[in-house]
C-alpha cells in the first residue's frame, strides 16, 4: 500500500472509513425494530402480572369469604345496644367466622349469622331462587361478594337463647325468658321504646338440630317468638347458621369483641351449658378469621337483616 506524500490529508485516501464510522454511530434498522420490540414485550408482561395479580386478590378474598370469614353490615335496631344499625347512625360492619361452627355447635349466647329458613321466609316477595347449576351458584355467589349481582340471600343476625331440646317460653314474675324451667340473665337486653315487659310465649319445645333466636333489643326483634307464626315454626335449623359474629370491625370508635355471654350459665350453671371440651378455643377460632379481615376493603357482604320489628 502507498504512502500518503507530504503534500496529502490521510484521511482523503480512505474517504468511506470516516463515512462508515459516522454511519456506526447511528442504529441499524434490524437493531431499531429489536428494541421496539424488546419494549413492547416489557410493556405486555407488566399488564399480564398486573392481571394476575388482580386476578388471584379477587380469587382469593372470594374464597376467604366463602369458606373463612365474612363482613356483613347491619342495618336495623333489632340487636341494639350489642349491634349498632339505627336509622342515621355509622352502621356496624361485623367480621363473621365460619370456621368455628365446623368443630363445634352454637351455644346460648352466641350471636350468630343464618340465612332465612323456609318458615321464615314464607310470603315474602322478591327471594330470588337459587341455581341448580352449582358452577352458576359460585359465580353468583362471587358476584354477590363483590357486589356486582344481587344474590337475593335473606340473612338475618340474632342471639342463641336456646338449643335442641331445650324448652324455652316467657316469663316469669320478674319479666324473665325461662329455659327449662329456669330464668335467664340477659344484661345485654336493651329496651328501645317505653315498655320494659317482654310479650309472653310458650313454652316451647326447640326441636333437636334448630337453635332459638332472639334480637337484644327485645321489643323491636322479628325473632323465633314470632317468624312462622312463632312457636317450633320458628327455631333455626343449625344447617342454616352461616357463622359466629366475632367482631365489629367498623366503624372505628366501635371496634370491638362481640359479647357472647351464656344467658344459662348462672341458672343451670356454666358447665352444664357449655363443656370446655366442646368449642374450638377462643384465641383459635380469632386467628382463624383475622386474616380474612384485609379483604373487606375491597368487599362487603349484602346487608344481614336484623329485622326490627319497627322496619315491617
Amino acid at each position: 500500500m502507498r504512502s500518503p506524500g507530504p503534500d496529502e490529508d490521510p484521511a482523503e485516501e480512505h474517504p468511506n472509513e470516516e463515512a462508515g464510522a459516522e454511519r456506526g454511530d447511528q442504529p441499524r434498522s434490524g437493531e431499531h425494530d429489536s428494541s421496539k420490540r424488546a419494549k413492547k414485550g416489557k410493556k405486555g408482561s407488566f399488564w399480564w402480572e398486573l392481571f394476575v395479580l388482580v386476578g388471584t386478590a379477587l380469587l382469593l378474598t372470594v374464597l376467604l369469604q366463602m369458606f373463612v370469614a365474612r363482613v356483613f353490615v347491619i342495618p336495623s335496631e333489632s340487636m341494639m345496644n350489642t349491634l349498632q344499625g339505627c336509622p342515621g347512625c355509622t352502621k356496624d360492619r361485623i367480621l363473621v367466622d365460619k370456621i368455628t361452627y365446623r368443630f363445634s355447635e352454637p351455644q346460648p349466647g352466641d350471636v350468630v349469622v343464618f340465612s332465612g329458613p323456609t318458615t321464615w321466609m314464607e310470603g315474602q316477595s322478591g327471594d330470588a331462587a337459587a341455581p341448580s347449576n352449582p358452577v352458576a351458584g359460585f359465580f353468583l355467589r362471587a358476584g354477590s361478594m363483590l357486589h356486582l349481582v344481587d344474590s337475593g340471600e335473606k340473612d338475618f343476625v340474632k342471639r342463641v337463647i336456646a338449643t335442641g331440646g331445650q324448652t324455652v317460653e316467657c316469663c316469669d314474675e320478674r319479666n324473665r325468658v325461662l329455659v327449662d324451667g329456669e330464668p335467664l340473665e340477659e344484661p345485654y337486653i336493651h329496651w328501645s321504646g317505653p315498655s320494659k315487659k317482654q310479650e309472653e310465649f310458650g313454652p316451647v319445645r326447640v326441636p333437636q338440630d334448630h337453635l332459638w333466636v332472639m334480637g337484644d333489643n327485645r321489643n323491636n326483634s322479628l325473632d323465633s317468638r314470632y317468624q312462622g307464626g312463632g312457636g317450633r315454626a320458628g327455631a333455626v335449623p343449625v344447617d342454616d347458621v352461616i357463622g359466629k359474629a366475632q367482631f365489629i370491625v367498623l366503624p372505628p370508635t366501635r371496634w370491638q369483641g362481640i359479647d357472647e355471654e351464656n344467658p344459662q350459665a348462672m341458672a343451670l350453671g356454666a358447665e352444664s351449658v357449655r363443656g370446655e371440651g366442646d368449642r374450638l378455643p377462643g384465641e383459635l377460632g380469632y386467628l382463624t378469621v383475622i386474616p380474612a379481615f384485609w379483604a373487606y376493603r375491597r368487599t362487603v357482604s349484602p346487608v344481614v337483616r336484623t329485622d326490627s320489628r319497627e322496619h315491617h
